[in-house]
């Protein structure tokens, strides 16, 4: 049994209205996102895909993974995707004191790179979608934006199979969702066959995939 939502509640969305959820429209537009790199071994196959189907996405990059594979996060810069600040460690929220929560974000904001000037805005996702209301409150107060998810594919479970992940993700997708995948290695075996399939769905039924 799966022990996460593959769709976010609209209850939810609506409790937890200062964090973004998904893009008011009622144009064919969909926000994929991308959680965990940059990494050597998966990004820059992501970046490929996205190029093939003339998709943008939005990547929410852990600063450790910066800091070691700078020349990934560049290109990921150069292909004008939008970046996000994801921790510097992956830390988990609910399990970390504030002031250490708040300076590793800030750490990780050092190795962003002018990202936040070239986008006009600062985006963060809380690593496991978890983070306390006084850590994104003072987050808030410094100019991020937060970003949660409509769609959780799941990419990441390794009891799901390639199609089921295909078919729930394909299933809750709609206008203005912002849909959660992984560039990481133990994502890997579901989203290479799922991100390709998604793309070429929505892209022949007239969607656009943008960055945030």
């Amino acid at each position: 049994m799966r022990s996460y939502l593959v769709k976010t509640p609209r209850l939810v969305q609506k409790f937890f209205s200062n964090y973004s959820w998904r893009i008011k429209t009622n144009e064919k537009e969909i926000y994929l996102t991308f959680d965990d790199g940059p990494v050597p071994e998966f990004t820059p196959w992501v970046l490929e895909t996205l190029e093939k189907f003339n998709a943008k996405a939005t990547f929410f990059c852990v600063g450790e993974n910066i800091k070691k594979y700078p020349h990934i996060y560049l290109e990921i810069k150069d292909k004008n995707h939008s970046i996000g600040n994801h921790t510097f460690n992956h830390l988990q929220g609910w399990k970390t004191p504030t002031t250490k929560y708040v300076k590793n974000i800030l750490k990780a904001e050092s190795y962003l790179q002018d990202a936040s000037d070239k986008q006009g805005n600062k985006l963060f996702r809380p690593p496991h979608g978890r983070i306390r209301p006084m850590q994104a409150r003072i987050l808030r107060k410094k100019g991020y934006k937060i970003i949660m998810w409509d769609v959780l594919s799941g990419d990441f479970d390794q009891g799901l199979s390639k199609k089921a992940c295909l078919e729930h993700t394909i299933k809750h997708i709609n206008n203005g969702s912002i849909v959660v995948f992984h560039d990481s290695d133990k994502s890997f075996k579901n989203l290479d066959y799922v991100l390709p399939k998604v793309l070429e769905h929505f892209t022949q039924k007239g969607y656009k995939f943008k960055a945030l």
